[in-house]
């Protein structure tokens, strides 16, 4: 029930963002029944850049082998799926010469393969006598003697990009709006008015859906793992270097972390053409469970909105060269600002959110297993008044708030 809950509200911000542009006559051109068309797979390094490094084999290789295993699994089973590669050579490329292969090709899902390493663990391994002087007198003394141990960390992780580059990830889409919506240039231009609301709302909408079916497709990934046996380091959010590229490509997108090349064990696993395999299996399926919900609750929310939206068309509409008046929102037309996600118990009159002078509503949800809150900004009227509500909200602090539906 609750990723019922979760897909509902994402497909729906979806939908709106189809037909906010349809209403400003410029049709979108993907089917609604078919909403994973172009999957990219993005081989981590190559090249001069070989990545983690275990003791006999490089990350580069792993993750091109596990690359082009996934990609064949795919065309042999989805083929009206196109499957694009950022590399299936042994080649280094920018990341952001990736992110535009990405973007260049319409991916509706990035899925970037790495490998995981860590240093060395220093552990004594005997003890030595050395002598010192004291005065005329030598001490003898025992010194341990360390040796150095390859790192027993093992298991799997899938990334999405955090919070913090929510900005990054709508400047990419407002750079690829071109491609996002499948409209032609002069008209896009029109629509991605950074100082127009309607733009800033539609671009926040999107980005959020893509942030909601990115952490969806993590979490199913690390399932299929789990279901083989592999340990599960879990989906989580990470905004340290080198996912630089989740937030530059136009679309849902996922860094998996295979395993630890550094763990002779794991390196083993990760080199063996079982365990390649059965890692490239394992994310086929999720991207399948991802694409099965997708166009499921993608098809169940279109039959169900589509008189609706078919009655109301003006709701959306914005002035035209006539500079008449955008159509005021109905009543039950209604915006949010999410202001923040915090591990910290704040009622809705705390003094942190005093100087909104507005309807503060907390919400728990549960993040990489741990009990988070969310605070949100309610029951704002219409798009104009939302995007002051974000820009208010920033300057007192909120730097991750973002237009949301409630």
């Amino acid at each position: 029930m609750r990723w019922n809950r979760f897909w509902i509200l994402g497909l729906g911000t979806l939908f709106t963002c189809t037909f906010f542009i349809k209403a400003k006559n410029n049709p979108v051109s993907r089917k609604q029944e078919n909403p994973i068309r172009t999957i990219v797979i993005d081989a981590g390094h190559g090249g001069e850049d070989p990545g983690a490094k275990g003791s006999y084999s490089t990350e580069k290789q792993v993750t091109l082998a596990v690359a082009l295993k996934l990609g064949k699994i795919l065309e042999d089973n989805l083929p009206d799926v196109k499957v694009v590669y950022t590399r299936k050579v042994d080649r280094f490329d920018d990341p952001r010469r990736k992110a535009q292969i990405a973007n260049d090709a319409k991916g509706d899902l990035f899925v970037s393969i790495h490998c995981n390493s860590t240093g060395k663990i220093r552990k004594v391994t005997g003890y030595k006598t050395v002598y010192r002087k004291k005065g005329k007198r030598k001490i003898a003394t025992q010194q341990p003697v360390y040796g150095y141990f390859a790192s027993n960390a093992k298991g799997t992780e899938t990334y999405i990009w955090a919070t913090s580059k929510n900005s990054a990830k709508m400047e990419s889409l407002k750079q690829n709006s071109v491609i996002v919506l499948d409209a032609n240039s002069e008209e896009t231009k029109q629509l991605m008015d950074d100082t127009d609301p309607e733009t800033f709302i539609l671009l926040n909408t999107l980005r959020n859906a893509y942030f909601d079916q990115s952490l969806r497709l993590s979490t199913l990934i690390e399932d299929e793992f789990t279901k083989v046996g592999r340990i599960s380091r879990g989906a989580r959010q990470r905004n340290e270097k080198g996912i630089w590229v989740l937030s530059a490509t136009a679309m849902p997108s996922v860094l998996v972390e295979l395993g630890f090349i550094s763990n002779p064990e794991e390196e083993d696993y990760l080199n063996s053409t079982n365990g390649q395999q059965e890692l490239a299996m394992g994310i086929f399926k999720a991207i399948k469970r991802y694409r099965d919900e997708l166009e499921r609750f993608t098809n169940s929310r279109n039959s169900s909105l589509g008189e609706e939206t078919a009655s109301r068309p003006q709701a959306y509409h914005k002035a035209g060269k006539s500079g008449k008046k955008p159509a005021a929102p109905r009543p039950d037309d209604e915006y949010c600002v999410q202001l923040m996600i915090s591990d910290k118990l704040y009622t809705p009159g705390a003094s942190i959110f005093r100087k909104l002078h507005g309807n503060i509503a907390r919400e728990q949800i549960v993040m990489n297993k741990k009990k988070m809150h969310k605070y949100t900004w309610r029951h704002i009227k219409s798009d104009q008044q939302a995007t002051t509500a974000v820009r208010k909200a920033r300057k007192l602090g909120f730097k991750d708030a973002f237009v949301t539906s409630c």
